[in-house]
């Protein structure tokens, strides 16, 4: 008998599960890149990753991924703050098909900038995957 734990390099989120849009936007850091300096002491939250995942933790970094409609853009790196790993549970509270989720918090510890975060996308997501 055993269970399913994945283990992520990669912090991919769209905006539903936390990623934070109204600071990181592609619009606009393509325009006027976002320095570190406006987001790095800000502690951001994420929740609602499917299935059991552990994130690597600091002092190693972990990437940051834009999910936007099942493609991806790498916006830079993380380091991870706290990890949870909770069951699903229906408006009854009884476990939903031995389902899990993960959430947590992390700081942003680099972001690229717009052309190297081109080069990066289109280098690093999985085939079909890239936003560019």
């Amino acid at each position: 008998m055993g269970s399913y734990l994945e283990i992520n390099d990669t912090l991919q989120l769209t905006i539903e599960q936390g990623f934070p849009s109204n600071l990181l936007d592609l619009t606009k850091h393509t325009q006027n890149p976002i320095s570190l300096l406006e987001v790095e002491n800000t502690l951001f939250e994420f929740h609602g990753k499917k299935s059991a995942r552990i994130f690597h933790l600091e002092p190693v970094r972990v990437f940051l991924v834009q999910n936007i409609d099942d493609k991806w853009l790498f916006w830079g790196k993380v380091y991870m703050q706290s990890q949870t790993v909770s069951k699903v549970l229906d408006q009854n509270g009884q476990w939903l098909n031995n389902e899990w989720q993960t959430s947590g918090t992390y700081k942003i510890i680099d972001l690229y900038e717009p052309e190297y975060q081109r080069a990066f996308t289109r280098r690093e997501a999985p085939k079909g995957k890239s936003y560019f």
